[in-house]
């Protein structure tokens, strides 16, 4: 992916840790000195990253211009799994800060994220956010507990050039598992290339079968992380369908052992008619590897029957459960304007696109939305000047993600599970035997007990 300085915006700033609270400088029950409110913000880029960092200290500055009422204090805190905990018992958690789309469900739980609900909606912001995301962030009474700023969910990439000479029609992409197989025989047929390719190595093949799981209805852990869930019929219908493309069809390539630097390199080649992966495989795929603008597609996440999920990740925004009602309002503004506001505001769209096209980067690229489709829909009517891809040829997956539903990637030790699933996705691509009921019995008894470590 293109790095500019903005795209701190998007990203986790993981990294030193300060000590700096603000006790000394504010009321531990408002946060107030001198009528100004007074937060902790996260993510202030290292030193080692000094474009970064002018960038953040810029738009703190400018935020404090806009906002005199209210007092940043930038902090390098950011999300760590190894020290989260000891800081959020610590009470050294910053007043606002990011992490990944994964944490809500249990911050919610051990109650260590502010009910944000009230907060938006004064901000009257609630409503401009997009619910399919926003449902990761809530708890069973739909309350806000985080704000989404970047979000991500597994679609279907496709050769728009192998379809046409498939007799398939690009602007159509299949929605069905079904319709994937049929797609990949008509696309082997015609062409000779493999129609349709999965991630075996590195993580990257359990990170997409857990992806087929969800689109068949499972899941591969349950909801706190204590139990793997995985040998089960979804499971066991995802690897058949792999299984059945391998072996009868004769669709998917030779190679079994794929990354996704070496899938990309295929696809871009003309190799693969179909892989799996986010609206930002762009980046990847035509920016590094050159494949025609024209020739990359991508649609929602194939389904085994009608919205049943796909997996996908990003980064919201929590607050401190301790901070007052005025620190939550003053940090629901913060991220609004640092991560929200070029959604929402049509001079800060504009001059974003203009810098950003001026600079010979991706324009314009879409994906799933973190605001509403109206909002995000206007967004693009502000910067449609300066967009420099294809637009269209992304239809079919923002109109899927509208409805499919997104499920967030396993909560306990996710790249272990991923590890574990690697081997299965391969067997079943190296042995046309391969026992499935065995492998996913097996495999999920490897996977429960680091769960339970």
């Amino acid at each position: 992916m293109t790095k500019r300085v903005r795209s701190v915006v998007a990203v986790i700033a993981l990294g030193g840790l300060s000590a700096a609270a603000l006790a000394g400088c504010s009321s531990p029950s408002t946060g107030t000195t001198d009528g100004k409110v007074s937060i902790q913000i996260g993510d202030r880029p290292s030193a080692d990253r000094p474009e970064d960092r002018a960038y953040f200290d810029k738009r703190v500055e400018a935020f404090e211009q806009a906002n005199p009422d209210i007092d940043l204090e930038p902090v390098e805190t950011g999300y760590d799994a190894s020290t989260f905990q000891a800081l959020a018992a610590g009470g050294s958690l910053p007043t606002v800060m990011s992490v990944p789309l994964t944490e809500p469900a249990g911050l919610i739980k051990r109650g260590q994220a502010a009910d944000l609900t009230d907060a938006l909606k004064n901000e009257g912001l609630l409503d401009s956010l997009n619910p399919t995301v926003l449902t990761l962030a809530e708890n069973s009474e739909g309350r806000a507990y985080a704000i989404p700023t970047n979000a991500y969910s597994f679609g279907l990439v496709y050769n728009r050039e192998l379809f046409t000479k498939a007799g398939l029609d690009p602007d159509s992409p299949p929605t069905t598992w079904d319709e994937v197989r049929a797609a990949a025989e008509k696309i082997h047929d015609a062409t000779g290339a493999a129609g349709f390719s999965v991630l075996t190595t590195a993580n990257t093949g359990g990170w997409q079968f857990s992806g087929m799981t969800y689109s068949f209805g499972g899941t591969v852990e349950n909801e706190d992380g204590s139990q793997a869930t995985f040998d089960d019929k979804p499971s066991t219908q995802a690897l058949q369908l792999i299984s059945d493309m391998r072996w009868k069809d004769g669709t998917m390539p030779e190679n079994t052992l794929y990354d996704i630097p070496t899938q990309g390199q295929d696809f871009a080649a003309g190799k693969i008619g179909m892989i799996i992966g986010a609206s930002d495989s762009y980046y990847n795929i035509v920016q590094n590897l050159k494949l025609p603008a024209d020739s990359f597609g991508i649609g929602g996440m194939p389904q085994a029957k009608a919205d049943e999920g796909t997996l996908g990740g990003g980064t919201v925004q929590i607050v401190d459960p301790k901070a007052s009602a005025e620190q939550q309002a003053a940090a629901v503004k913060w991220v609004k304007f640092f991560y929200l506001q070029r959604y929402l505001d049509e001079t800060t769209a504009v001059d974003d696109a203009k810098a950003s096209n001026e600079a010979g980067s991706v324009t314009g690229l879409p994906g799933l939305p973190v605001v509403n489709s109206d909002q995000y829909s206007t967004y693009f009517d502000w910067i449609a000047d300066y967009i420099n891809v294809p637009s269209a040829n992304f239809t079919p997956y923002l109109d899927a993600s509208a409805s499919i539903p997104v499920v967030a990637e396993p909560v306990n030790n996710a790249q272990e599970v991923y590890g574990a699933l690697d081997t299965v996705v391969q067997t079943v691509l190296t042995d046309q035997n391969a026992d499935i009921p065995s492998l996913l019995s097996t495999a999920q008894t490897d996977v429960q007990s680091r769960l339970s470590r």
